[in-house]
C-alpha cells in the first residue's frame, strides 16, 4: 500500500489566507493542516508517500518533512503545475504507483477518531472503495447513493442531491487507477473529476462505499477551518492525539522509542514538544 497526499489547487475558498501560502500549510489549531490527512495515510500503512503541490510550495513541505526517514517513512515530491483536479494527482503519480495499491488523500481533510482498523479494511480489498459521511450540505460534496457497500450512483456537487451521503476525502484505488485517470477528459470546470474516475469503477462493479466510522472534517473554508481545530481541541481534551506525525509513527511500530525521543529536540520550548514528551512508552 502506498499513499498520496494531493496538496495542490489554488485555495480559493480561503482567500485572502491563501494568497501567499497553501492552504494545506495553515494552522488546524497547533499543527500544519496537511499533519491531519498524512497521519490517516500511515494508519492505513502507507510507509511510501508522494506529496504533490504546486511548484512554489514544494521547497516548504520538503522543509517540514525531509526525506521522512525520521518518521520510517519515504517521503517523495512532485509538483502540479496546473490545478487539474483531484484525479490528476493519480496521473502525476502513475510512476509512483506502479503496480501498488494506492491510498489518496487530500491535504485538507481531518479525520477523527479510531479510522486504523477501516482504512486498513479498505487498504485490504481488491476493489476501489470510498467512504461516505452524513453531511447537512451534500450540493458542495461529491455524492453517492449506496445499497449496503454497493454504490449505485454518483453525483459532483449536485444542485438537487439524490442523497445526503458525501464522500470524503480519502479514496483508495487498484493499480490500474493512474491508467484510468490519464484518459479522462477535462470536466466543464476544466478538472479530470475525481468522480468521474469512480463512475468508471461503478461501470465495472468496482467500486465500494463504507460508511466512515469517524468523524470528519472539510478545513478548505473558513468555517471548515474554525470547526477543524475545534474538532482538534475537543479530541486532545479527551486525551487523543491528532495529526502528530512523530507520535503517530511510534505508535504505529514505523520508528521505535530511541528514535521517537530523538524527534523532541525539534519542538523543545513548545506546547508541541510538551505534549510530544508526554506520549507514555
Amino acid at each position: 500500500m502506498k499513499g498520496i497526499l494531493l496538496a495542490g489547487g489554488h485555495g480559493t475558498r480561503l482567500f485572502p489566507l491563501t494568497r501567499v501560502v497553501s492552504k494545506h500549510l495553515l494552522p488546524v489549531y497547533d499543527k500544519p493542516m496537511f499533519y491531519y490527512p498524512l497521519c490517516s495515510l500511515m494508519e492505513a500503512g502507507a510507509r511510501e508517500v508522494l506529496l504533490i503541490a504546486a511548484p512554489s510550495d514544494l521547497p516548504l513541505f520538503q522543509k517540514l518533512l525531509g526525506s521522512g526517514r525520521a518518521l520510517g517513512l519515504r517521503i517523495f515530491y512532485r509538483a502540479q503545475e496546473r490545478a487539474l483536479g483531484i484525479a490528476d494527482a493519480l496521473r502525476i503519480g502513475r510512476d509512483f504507483i506502479g503496480n501498488d495499491r494506492v491510498a489518496l488523500a487530500l491535504g485538507d481533510n481531518v479525520f477523527a477518531g479510531d479510522c486504523t482498523a477501516v482504512f486498513r479494511h479498505a487498504a485490504a480489498q481488491k476493489d476501489a472503495v470510498v467512504f461516505t459521511s452524513p453531511v447537512p450540505d451534500p450540493v458542495r460534496y461529491g455524492v453517492a447513493t449506496v445499497q449496503g457497500e454497493r454504490v449505485t450512483a454518483l453525483e459532483e456537487k449536485p444542485a438537487r442531491p439524490a442523497s445526503n451521503l458525501a464522500v470524503v476525502g480519502m479514496y483508495y484505488y487498484p493499480p490500474d487507477c493512474a491508467a484510468y485517470a490519464a484518459k479522462l477528459s477535462p470536466s466543464a470546470r476544466g478538472e479530470l473529476e475525481i468522480t468521474d474516475l469512480n463512475r468508471r469503477y461503478l461501470q465495472e462493479g468496482r467500486l465500494r462505499a463504507l460508511p466512515l466510522p469517524c468523524r470528519w472534517q472539510d478545513a478548505g473554508t473558513s468555517e471548515g477551518l474554525l470547526r477543524a481545530a475545534a474538532l482538534v481541541r475537543e479530541e486532545e481534551l479527551k486525551g487523543r492525539q491528532l495529526g502528530c506525525l512523530e507520535e503517530r509513527a511510534y505508535r504505529l511500530g514505523f520508528i521505535d522509542r530511541a528514535q521517537f525521543e530523538r524527534l523532541w529536540p525539534l519542538s523543545a520550548g513548545s506546547d508541541y514538544g510538551a505534549k510530544l514528551r508526554g506520549v507514555p512508552v
